[in-house]
């Protein structure tokens, strides 16, 4: 058979085959087959991971003469430019967000921690009877009420001082804030349950003294007859709040607080 040119294909310079050309050099260097499915084993057992993961454990999942290390070296070059990155801590490897990205992925969060049984009790006395003293509260109470209980609800913002009242040692008064309102879901203090909404939810019992009522609760801000502001306050006058009392189990301490994160 001849070509083109009349000349056969022994001795013709084109013989009708498409020359076979080197191939590039990006495409030797690609691994082959069964490398890239060890890298893809590998990708998945520490993507995966709770913690980061040692070379032994990781060995375990590939053949006994695979080089883990170098593996793991080239799976860490694969992310090195990307959100995520394979670094080695302590020893063990793990996916990491990238250093540059890391702002991105911090947050705030408001962690709720239950009041205490004492801390609930005084919240719900100054709800109630607002403006009221601690004196007022432990009277309420029954027992002595501490100042901690107090500072954990001034702190989350619940409660707030008032003034002080018109009386002997000029005691400070406690009300509840909006801040109450917002987080109980309340559109006013007087949507707080009254008498029969407290029964029903099995709040009080059943047998009532005579005479026994729940107070209609008012969170205004102007200060009642008896109050006096708190600015108004002369300095180095001793008062029945500054007094030092005993404080109620660390326990009674546990309230909301703020933690950041990152990712």
């Amino acid at each position: 058979m001849a070509g083109r040119d009349g000349k056969g294909n022994n001795g013709g310079i084109d013989n009708g085959r498409v020359p076979i050309l080197p191939l590039p050099s990006n495409v030797t260097r690609l691994p082959s087959a069964d490398r890239r499915e060890k890298l893809r084993i590998l990708e998945a057992l520490l993507f995966a991971a709770a913690e980061p993961l040692d070379e032994t454990s990781l060995a375990k999942h590939l053949g006994a003469k695979d080089d883990v290390r170098q593996l793991l070296e080239e799976l860490q070059q694969l992310y090195a430019g990307r959100g995520v990155n394979l670094v080695r801590v302590a020893g063990k490897w793990a996916f990491r967000t990238a250093e540059d990205l890391s702002f991105l992925l911090e947050h705030y969060s408001i962690e709720q921690r239950k009041l205490s049984k004492a801390a609930l009790e005084t919240l719900a006395i100054i709800a109630y009877h607002q403006p009221v003293t601690r004196a007022e509260i432990e009277e309420i109470r029954g027992v002595s009420t501490s100042k901690g209980s107090l500072d954990v609800l001034l702190e989350i913002g619940w409660v707030r001082l008032r003034g002080r009242r018109r009386a002997p040692g000029r005691p400070v008064t406690y009300g509840t804030t909006e801040a109450f309102l917002d987080h109980f879901g309340f559109d006013s203090i007087r949507d707080l349950p009254g008498l029969a909404e407290l029964k029903g939810a099995g709040l009080l019992d059943s047998n009532l003294p005579p005479g026994f009522s729940v107070p209609e609760p008012d969170d205004s801000m102007a200060l009642r007859d008896d109050e006096e502001p708190l600015e108004d306050e002369p300095s180095g006058v001793h008062t029945e709040d500054d007094a030092p009392i005993e404080e109620e189990p660390e326990a009674d301490k546990q309230h909301p607080v703020l933690v950041a994160s990152a990712g």
